[in-house]
């Protein structure tokens, strides 16, 4: 595509299938522990409850309103207690078994593969994410995804989160472009999109959903292939 030369990946839900990895984990955990059968919990309700309040946590965290191990503990502490379950050890572990079990886990988002086999010999690409350090290395590694990027940059190693514009100009920098020749493509439209557009770069929404209001900035596309028509067409011009 004219101009661009870099593109950044997200990855937690544009490449590596948090929610398919992460309910493969907490199906484990619950049934290990037996929760429906000493609580009378449905898995079902559980599921529901631990991605509404871990969303909201990771939403918080990108912001800077809580800190890594809130987060952590705080998801499964808000779980259980949504069930009445009080028991601070089976919440500590669920917490740290949680991290040692789901990096490992290699169910990526449809189109991954295929299209970063499309875009390596086009583009220069790099992974830029706001996960745990120890953890997303483990991902990239277990799923065969690392090989794919010139630069791997993870918010904790460099003090800033996305949408921080900092996180942007320290990927520039290591890149050695212009915010000119740079995307991010991106499932979180705060965190990823408008913080691409606030430092100056191109940006494309991963999301089956329409925006209420549609970003006339912002390219839309339903499904990671789709990338491959987008950056193979280079009269197309991103909005």
């Amino acid at each position: 595509m004219k101009y661009i030369k870099h593109i950044f990946f997200d990855l937690d839900h544009t490449l590596w299938d948090y929610e398919k990895n992460s309910r493969e984990t907490l199906l484990f955990l619950f049934t290990e522990h037996q929760i429906e059968k000493s609580y009378n919990i449905t898995f079902e309700n559980f599921i529901q409850t631990f991605e509404t309040i871990n969303y909201n946590l990771w939403h918080q965290y990108s912001l800077k309103k809580i800190t890594r191990e809130d987060l952590r503990r705080q998801r499964f502490h808000q779980t259980f207690n949504h069930f009445n379950i009080n028991q601070l050890e089976l919440t500590k572990l669920w917490a740290d078994d949680y991290l040692k079990i789901t990096p490992y886990k290699t169910h990526l988002i449809d189109g991954a593969i295929d299209t970063l086999n499309y875009l390596k010999d086009r583009y220069n690409l790099h992974l830029i994410t706001n996960g745990f350090k120890e953890v997303q290395y483990i991902k990239l590694d277990s799923s065969g995804l690392k090989t794919y990027f010139d630069h791997l940059i993870i918010s904790e190693d460099h003090g800033y989160r996305k949408p921080n514009i900092n996180i942007f100009r320290i990927a520039e920098n290591l890149a050695n472009t212009t915010k000119s020749e740079c995307v991010i493509i991106g499932d979180n439209y705060e965190a990823d999109i408008l913080g691409a557009l606030n430092a100056g770069w191109k940006a494309v929404y991963l999301s089956p959903t329409p925006l209420k209001q549609e970003n006339e900035k912002t390219t839309r596309i339903e499904k990671l292939s789709e990338l491959k028509q987008l950056f193979g067409n280079e009269n197309f011009t991103l909005h």
